[in-house]
C-alpha cells in the first residue's frame, strides 16, 4: 500500500490466495479484483460480470467504507499495536537492508521492527506461526500520487438493481 497522509492511498491486498487492489481518494473507496475474489463476496453471476472492473463505494460506506482503515496509516497503525499482549525485546535485526530493533508480542507471537538508527519509522511486521506474514512499511516519505480510476461502476446502482 502507498499512503499518503489525510488524502487516502492505494495498493493491492492478498489474502487467503485472493487479490484486491484498492485505492482510498476523495471520500471513495475503489476495488478491482478478478473473478475468484467477487465469487467469493458477491456470488457467481456477479462475479462473470464485474471481474476485472472497478468497483466504487462511498469511504464511510458499509459495503467498502471498513476497507479504509487499510489506507489510513494512523488508524491501521492503531489497530495493529492495540490488540497485543505482553511485549519483550525481540534481537537486533537486518530488515529491508536497515538495522532494526524488534518488539515481539508474547501472546500473538508478531514482532514489530523499527529502524534502530536515523528516524524511529516501523519497518515490518511479521506474523510467526500458523498465520504466518508480513508486512513491509518501506516508502516512507516519498511522493505518491492519487488517482480515481475511470470508469468504475458505483456499487449504489448495483444494489438498486
Amino acid at each position: 500500500m502507498d499512503l499518503v497522509s489525510g488524502k487516502g492511498g492505494q495498493g493491492r491486498i492478498a489474502l487467503e490466495g485472493l487479490s484486491v487492489r484498492l485505492v482510498d481518494i476523495d471520500k471513495a473507496v475503489y476495488i478491482n479484483s478478478g473473478e475468484a475474489f467477487y465469487r467469493r463476496f458477491a456470488g457467481a453471476a456477479a462475479a462473470r460480470r464485474l471481474q476485472g472492473k472497478w468497483l466504487k463505494g462511498s469511504a464511510s460506506g458499509e459495503a467498502l467504507g471498513a476497507l479504509t482503515s487499510l489506507t489510513d496509516l494512523r488508524t491501521f497503525m492503531r489497530q495493529a499495536l492495540n490488540a497485543h499482549g505482553p511485549l519483550r525485546r525481540a534481537r537486533e535485526a537486518t530488515v529491508a537492508g536497515k538495522m532494526a530493533i524488534g518488539v515481539t508480542d508474547g501472546a500473538r507471537g508478531g514482532t514489530l521492527y523499527v529502524a534502530a538508527t536515523g528516524t524511529p519509522y516501523p519497518l515490518a511486521i511479521v506474523e510467526h506461526g500458523r498465520t504466518h506474514g508480513e508486512l513491509s512499511f518501506n516508502k516512507w516519505n516519498q511522493p505518491v500520487s492519487l488517482e480515481p480510476p475511470a470508469d468504475a461502476i458505483n456499487i449504489k446502482q448495483l444494489q438498486s438493481r
